[in-house]
Formats: C-alpha cells, structure tokens, sequence
C-alpha cells in the first residue's frame, strides 16, 4: 500500500511541475515558430524523392531522421507501437504520415503483418528501423517479407544477434585483431562465485537489454563471498537470461553511430558518453574510427551501427559493447544537409560525413533543468543550455517540443498514476518513463 502512494505521489508531482513549465514552454515554441519563418532552408531537395517509412516514432533520433529526409524532399511516414499512439513527435511537420503497430514482442507476426500493409499502402521505397534493443531483432525477422517491396536498411537476423551478444561481438572483434575486454558468458551466479579472478576488476552486464540493472556498475570481486551472493541474488542471471563478465578498464567512454552500405561508412559521429547519456558533442577519434571501418568493412555490413569504446589511459580503444540499430548521437546532425544522400547511397561531398563544424552539442532541456534543480547548479549545466541546442526543439518545427513534454509524458504519466505505477526516471530522449521490467 505504502509503494503504491510513493508512486501516485511520483506522478502527481511530475505532472504539477510540468504543468508550471507550460506557459514557458509555449513561449519557447511561440519564438521558434516566429523565428522559423524567416529562415531560408539549407538542404537541397533530392531529384529523386523517395518514400521513407521510418520506425521508433517516440524516440527523438526517430524525429531527427525524418526531419533530414523531409529537408531533403522525401516522403516519411512514421509508426510506433500501440502503447505509443501519443507521441508527440506525429506532430512534426517533417511527419506525412503516423501509423501504430502491435508490441513485437508480444505479437511477432502481427507486427511482421502490420509494417507489410503500410509499405504496400504507401508505397514505401526505403524503410528504415529506429528501434529499441527488443524491436531490432523483429525487424530483422521482418526484413524477407519487406524486402519484396522495398529496401530494408536494416541487419539480417543473424547480423543482428551477433552484434547485440556483448560476448558474441568480443569474439568476433578478437578475430578481426580488433581490441575488446576480456569477457566471459555468465548462465549461472555459481559461475562468478568461482571465478578466479586475476588483477583487474570486472562488472556483470546482461547481454539482453535491461533499462535498470545497466546502470549497475559494481565491481567484482567484492570484499567476500558473501557480498557477491547478496549482489548475484540481485540479477535474473540464468541459462534463458545469459549475462557476461567483463573486464573493466578504466578510462573515458566513448559512443559511437555509423550508418554503413556494402561495408563502407557513409555516416559516423562520436562523442563522450556515460551510463544514462543524454548529451551529445562530436568528437574526433581517428583510433575509434579506424576500429569501426576495420569492423564494417570486414562484415560487409549495411544498416546502422553504434558502438561504446573505452579508452584506457595508454590510448587503446576497446569496443565494450555494439547495438545493431540508431544511436542518440544522431541528433547531431540536425543541420546537415546530406544526411539523407548518406542513408540512400546518393553522392555526398566527403565519406563519411561528420557532423558540420557549426553543428552545437546537443541535449536535451527538461533533462538540464531537472539535473540543475535537484543539485547540479554547476557553471557547467549553464554552459550546457546557453552553447548547446536542444535535440527536440527546431524552429522550423516547434511543434514536437510541446508536445513530447505537455501531451506524451503527461499522458503517460497520467496512465501510471491510474494503475498507481511508479517509474526510475523520465526519458525524454527515448520518449517514455523508464520502470522495472519494462519495455
């Protein structure tokens, strides 16, 4: 009784603070939107215009992509699941179109079926999956039956689950002569409780994505036997749900996103990142780099790609996990204008594109606001808004701003206020409140 009154007081609070927020907000849009009518657009129209469907609606890199391919004169027709109808983001100019689709999860084959009836009804050309970890496979179980109306830019099944196994991609990266951490397959706890352990440090990672023990970093071994049992006893480690051992090394952590043809990079941006990163700003690593074009190019893949890097204090790079699918970092290229020629195979000036010289950090407002708020109030966050752009808000759409922040979270808020549901923490990024066990 007391967790589900900790959880409507949760929602009620969120939603009264956002509701103070309003008016600022639909000053901010108001500005952007007088601003965006004296702005001349900068990316040139394609000769060819294409039909895009891209999926992954809520998320703002969803949003980024369909704002490039509009730019460029295309097409695009966005979906998200079911649970999703609210996003604020079907509210885009950048948007011809919105659609919602069953949970693949939960209905594979509806979900297959359902993204078949949009490419045919719309006559997609180029369909281009913005997932979350649990939809890449699907849409990689989905790629034989689209492709026989389009182009699918997206892994084929075994790519896919390739990548997303983090000890799977350490064996192939020591294939390849590609540096990784020494890592180890976990089905059982008893296995970390007799592991010999050696010098370095490990922490325990579920090789299925989970949105809240990826933020545990603890640090084997412990002080004894005990402690780990207590820890294990923690985790949903089984032979159904394998986890892995890896190597820690201490160092900065990079992310990365690169979309890819026949092995070749045509798209590539990193920046610095950390457990729950929410702020973007190009880096230029040509070790990292030179790692993911070895990569790419001796897998011969096409689709998107994004990986996290460690650099240890001796300068070497070592790719710590990959996600077969697009990455946040995306939003970095909001005022680039061949990000769709990128996509499409169409010439671009240089290969891979980067983000512009001129391209600011990226971030997002309501995330530097409530770190500032609750304890932050460094120079630092300041900077943060004053040199960066936020990753949602365009004024030559300032639509998806209010809407992501006063209709989809509010909305969801108040669904989990209903069902007395408390949450770990408000994503704006991704679109959704992060809970226990969910999706």
């Amino acid at each position: 009784m007391l967790s589900k009154l900790i959880a409507a007081l949760q929602n009620l609070f969120t939603l009264t603070a956002l509701l103070i927020a309003l008016p600022i907000n639909l000053s901010i849009v108001f500005i952007a939107f007088l601003i965006g009518l004296f702005q001349i657009p900068i990316t040139p129209k394609s000769n060819t215009p294409k039909r895009i469907l891209i999926t992954g609606g809520k998320m703002t890199k969803a949003l980024q992509l369909a704002r490039s391919f509009h730019a460029a004169g295309h097409y695009v027709v966005l979906i998200e699941t079911e649970k999703y109808w609210l996003t604020g983001h079907r509210f885009s100019n950048a948007v011809d179109r919105f659609y919602t689709v069953p949970a693949p999860k939960q209905n594979p084959d509806a979900f297959i079926q359902a993204l078949v009836e949009i490419v045919q009804r719309e006559n997609i050309d180029f369909f281009v999956p913005v997932t979350s970890p649990v939809e890449s496979y699907y849409c990689s179980l989905a790629k034989p039956e689209l492709s026989k109306y389009c182009e699918v830019f997206h892994f084929d099944v075994g790519i896919t689950q390739l990548l997303d196994d983090k000890y799977e991609l350490s064996e192939k990266a020591r294939s390849l002569n590609l540096t990784a951490p020494k890592t180890y397959r976990i089905t059982d706890p008893q296995q970390v409780l007799d592991f010999e352990f050696d010098s370095s440090q490990y922490i325990l990672k579920s090789i299925a994505y989970n949105s809240v023990h990826r933020l545990d970093m603890t640090k084997y071994p412990l002080e004894s036997k005990e402690a780990m049992k207590a820890h294990l006893a923690t985790l949903p480690i089984s032979e159904e749900n394998p986890w892995i051992l890896q190597e820690f090394i201490r160092g900065q952590e990079y992310c990365t996103h690169s979309t890819v043809r026949d092995g070749k990079v045509r798209l590539h941006c990193c920046a610095k990142s950390s457990a729950f990163q929410v702020n973007y700003e190009q880096i230029e690593h040509s070790a990292i780099q030179a790692w993911v074009t070895t990569f790419v190019e001796a897998l011969n893949l096409s689709g998107q790609i994004s990986f996290d890097f460690i650099e240890s204090s001796s300068g070497e790079v070592y790719a710590i996990e990959c996600n077969p699918r697009t990455h946040s970092a995306i939003t970095m290229f909001y005022n680039h204008p061949e990000v769709a020629n990128a996509y499409l195979g169409e010439p671009i000036t240089v290969e891979p594109i980067q983000p512009l010289s001129t391209s600011k950090p990226t971030y997002w407002l309501y995330h530097e606001v409530w770190r500032f708020l609750t304890g932050d109030r460094s120079l630092y966050r300041l900077n943060t808004i004053l040199t960066g752009k936020d990753a949602i808000l365009q004024t030559s759409d300032p639509l998806p701003f209010l809407m992501v922040h006063h209709w989809q979270i509010p909305l969801l808020l108040l669904k989990n206020l209903r069902q007395l549901k408390g949450w770990v923490r408000i994503d704006f990024n991704i679109g959704k409140l992060v809970e226990p066990g969910g999706d």
